[in-house]
């Protein structure tokens, strides 16, 4: 049997190679989890201090078939939105990083698992950032496909309503935001697909890489012949396979890769 080879001999590159890959890129895809935000203060899901490793429980308010069917998680879930951290939260230096990237010129697109907006609020251009899960401020009817802005809805919980109905046709309202169970927008997969075929370089950074489709992106580049980063605090299912796995915390990596820190002395 041959001898075992270390992960770090086979993936792990310093911060300097990574940096110099990015600034020869032409290219640059970005696909960002929920790890990206921790540092803004919006907890990630599955890792160590995630939201769902400690309470498994809340899960059952993104399941699209528990919200349908139960009223008690409907209120839950719309009290849940209102207290989401993203409604104070500002964007952190990682995402800024990448902006970094856009006015360069070598951004192809932001492939963002997160709902948050933060990419946008930091100044990437809407048309650059595609939400494969949707985002947290916009409410659809499951009815009539009745839209609104999350602020409408909000106003009408702060007036003493628990589980709002559509104003149309009384149907069930949630937010635009994929939950499990319901199909990802095809459109927004499409151009992901081309975004993670067509890069030099694609960065995942903050994701674990275990939620299919969209994790399968990487694959697409992998196979296109794309350089591939992983910037992720915790191991994934790819590191074995990508060219560079850096674990140093995102808000110090990103800025550094993207040419907007010096390195250490």
């Amino acid at each position: 049997m041959a001898a075992s080879v270390s992960l770090v001999s086979l993936t792990t590159m310093t911060v300097e190679q990574v940096r110099e890959w990015v600034a020869n890129a032409d290219s640059v895809t970005v696909f960002s989890g929920a790890g990206m935000s921790t540092a803004s203060g919006i907890p990630d899901y599955r890792g160590p201090q995630g939201s769902w490793t400690k309470d498994p429980d809340s899960a059952k308010y993104v399941d699209i078939d528990y919200y349908v069917r139960f009223p008690h998680i409907r209120e839950e879930s719309w009290r849940r939105r209102r207290a989401h951290p993203a409604w104070q939260v500002l964007p952190n230096e990682a995402h800024r990083a990448i902006v970094n990237l856009e006015r360069r010129g070598t951004l192809n697109r932001i492939i963002t698992q997160n709902i948050d907006g933060l990419h946008q609020a930091a100044g990437a251009s809407p048309d650059k950032v595609l939400e494969v899960h949707g985002n947290l401020f916009g409410v659809v009817c499951l009815d009539c496909d009745y839209r609104t802005r999350m602020e409408n809805i909000f106003a009408r919980l702060d007036a003493g309503e628990h589980d709002p109905q559509c104003p149309d046709c009384g149907g069930i309202l949630k937010s635009t935001t994929i939950f499990f169970g319901q199909q990802l927008d095809t459109e927004v997969l499409e151009a992901a697909a081309t975004a993670a075929d067509t890069c030099d370089l694609l960065i995942a950074v903050g994701t674990s890489l275990t939620v299919f489709p969209a994790a399968g992106l990487v694959d697409v580049a992998l196979e296109a012949g794309a350089r591939v980063v992983v910037c992720n605090a915790e191991p994934t299912q790819y590191d074995r396979r990508v060219d560079a796995v850096l674990r140093d915390e995102i808000v110090e990596t990103l800025p550094r890769i993207c040419g907007m820190a010096t390195e250490p002395e």
